[in-house]
């Protein structure tokens, strides 16, 4: 029925359960995939949409390394949008509206077609540890399924818990029922646990809908896409999305249920995501705004369905009814399901390890919302590492760990395991001191060679990464090699308000001002004729311009960075004993005896411990 050992067991197949699968047996790994439902593999549970702000660059991250979250993003996308483009391009994030159903489908297939990598569908209700290390798990057959390691991506599944108005009842996910017993099992072996709880918004008919009376939200007109690879292709057809607003009279009607929402009344005691409030909790905290923005989103090519964006509840569904129905255009609207809060058990992310390996148990991973994050994109990348962190681990090779210098990545989890979180922890571009070096734009530069040596990124996504940056180099050397007359580069200086030249400069120069973009460039013939003649797409033309006009700030966060590397090189030892540096002060030996940082940059980065007190850390680790 299953093979005798597998390498790597991978318990639920969310965003974190399926690129933990991918990755293990990509690499090599016999993995077995164990989810409570086969058909709704890679299930966007929540809003039909992967990337937006942080979780964009994040996404290209998994791309860059040989994940599929990018892939299939692009193969089931309907409408495309880079955001934050008036910004900076540190700041700019790619964003695709999904076809739901299309998403799923995609990720089954692309997994069956996966080497490695066996199914099974049933309930985990334990894991089997024998010693100090994980060896498999148990069934709510009673099956015991033998592993050399075992990640655990439960999402909202463990003891499950769904509020809608006065009334509750067990469950993972509309419709799915919750997952017991694994909870029980880590607690008995030390592990400390709390509750989280996230919420989604009611699914309407979107033939009950006025969209006439909302306003139109369009994709971009030159549409990118998330993967490197060639092989994927930007959208031809969009669909759009479209905005309305609530009101003073919405508000109103939705504070007549509060006594009745679970929120207020008490039964909710777990803490929501901060950043992606109920519409309760938005109109509680933000009482002086008597409107907010709706985005009504279709949940696909084929299909009537539409997301509420913005209108995340649990207050009773005949409340919820009543408010919608006094939007603009939602006169007539018909629920397909109401919304609903959901609260879960969650692990405090400081019992892990950079590789996501947990301290206790060797062998055994957490990855996505058993950490206590919000997010596909936050929870397939930790999947990810943590799928890549199981096959080396067995393999008995160095771990994969990325520095907060080289990718999104490697600021989540090193956020998760150094500070912890008490409420639901979402990427954002504020959370990363180098955001200028981590773009949307150079994942596959940052990444993919890392990932290839380790034998998961493809050769051909190698090449297609040299490739590009040859063709990149190439052209930011020809800006830097030829000049351009005082004839040729007037009319564009004027055309912009920047100040002319009397003679000939190098184009870099010109370039380089901040007013001028590279389709002001195209106006000059040798550039023109270059890019035709070398083939440039859009990737090879954004990545010059942005290596061109922000050389200064680039070259700043790198020295920056290689400053934080040095204090990463300094290591603390395993179970180093910190009651013996009696100059740190209390809370600082408290912190690090919970922690356990495994560098000096690290402890820096723990809350409550001070300058002074990494200052005698280096002293000692100095001797």
């Amino acid at each position: 029925m299953f093979e005798k050992e597998y390498d790597v067991i991978v318990v639920g197949a969310g965003h974190a359960g399926s690129e933990a699968a991918a990755a293990a047996a990509n690499m090599g790994s016999k993995t077995l995939l164990v989810t409570m439902n086969l058909q709704n593999i890679g299930q966007m549970s929540c809003n039909p949409a992967m990337g937006g702000i942080a979780k964009g660059q994040i996404v290209r991250e998994i791309d860059a390394l040989g994940g599929y979250s990018g892939i299939i993003s692009d193969k089931t996308a309907i409408q495309f949008k880079m955001l934050n483009i008036s910004k900076g391009p540190a700041m700019w994030s790619p964003r695709v509206q999904s076809d739901r159903m299309k998403f799923s489908e995609m990720w089954r297939f692309m997994l069956e077609q996966t080497p490695n990598l066996d199914f099974y569908q049933e309930m985990v209700s334990g894991i089997i540890v024998e010693g100090s290390r994980v060896t498999g798990v148990r069934t709510s057959l009673g099956l015991e399924i033998k592993g050399k390691s075992v990640v655990l991506t439960n999402g909202t599944f463990l003891n499950g818990l769904i509020h809608i108005g006065e009334k509750q009842f067990g469950g993972g996910r509309a419709g799915e029922k919750a997952a017991t017993g694994i909870t029980k099992d880590l607690v008995e072996l030390g592990f400390d646990s709390g509750r989280m709880k996230t919420g989604t918004p009611p699914r309407v008919d979107g033939r009950s809908l006025d969209f006439s009376k909302m306003i139109i939200q369009p994709g971009d007109e030159e549409p990118q896409k998330f993967s490197y690879l060639d092989s994927t292709e930007p959208l031809k057809e969009q669909l759009p999305c479209h905005m309305t607003y609530t009101s003073t009279h919405v508000h109103d009607l939705l504070r007549e249920g509060f006594e009745r929402s679970p929120m207020f009344n008490g039964r909710i005691k777990s803490i929501g995501p901060r950043y992606c409030p109920s519409i309760e909790d938005k109109i509680n905290r933000f009482a002086e705004k008597d409107r907010h923005q709706l985005f009504v989103e279709p949940e696909g090519w084929n299909t009537v369905e539409y997301y509420v964006n913005g209108f995340s509840t649990s207050l009773p569904e005949d409340v919820q009814f009543k408010a919608l129905k006094e939007c603009e255009g939602f006169e007539n609207v018909k629920f397909f399901r109401p919304g609903y809060a959901i609260e879960y058990d969650y692990f405090p992310p400081t019992q892990l390890k950079h590789t996501l390996e947990t301290k206790l148990v060797e062998g055994l991973f957490f990855a996505g919302q058993i950490n206590g994050t919000t997010g596909y994109e936050e929870a397939a990348s930790q999947g990810l590492m943590a799928g890549m962190n199981a096959h080396l681990k067995i393999q008995d090779k160095d771990p994969f760990i990325l520095k907060r210098n080289e990718a999104y990545i490697g600021v989540l989890i090193d956020d998760l395991i150094t500070k912890g979180t008490e409420e639901p922890y979402r990427m954002f571009t504020s959370r990363a001191e180098y955001r200028t070096l981590l773009r949307q734009d150079n994942a596959d530069f940052r990444l993919t060679p890392k990932s290839y040596e380790l034998g998961l990124a493809s050769e051909e996504r190698m090449k297609t990464m040299e490739r590009k940056r040859k063709k990149s180099d190439e052209f930011v050397n020809f800006f830097k090699k030829t000049s351009v007359s005082p004839n040729e580069a007037n009319p564009i200086l004027e055309a912009n308000d920047s100040a002319k030249v009397k003679q000939s400069d190098k184009m870099f120069k010109l370039f380089s001002r901040p007013e001028i973009d590279m389709e002001d460039m195209k106006h000059i013939a040798s550039v023109s004729s270059y890019i035709d003649e070398n083939d440039l797409d859009t990737e090879v033309l954004q990545q010059a311009e942005i290596q061109i006009k922000y050389a200064g700030y680039i070259e700043k966060e790198k020295n920056n960075a290689d400053k934080l590397n040095r204090l990463e090189g300094i290591r603390i030892p395993q179970n180093f004993d910190y009651s013996k540096l009696k100059s740190l002060s209390y809370e600082a030996m408290e912190k690090l005896k919970a922690i356990q940082p495994a560098t000096i940059s690290q402890a820096s980065r723990i809350s409550g411990v001070s300058p002074n007190d990494i200052s005698v850390l280096l002293v000692y680790m100095g001797r």
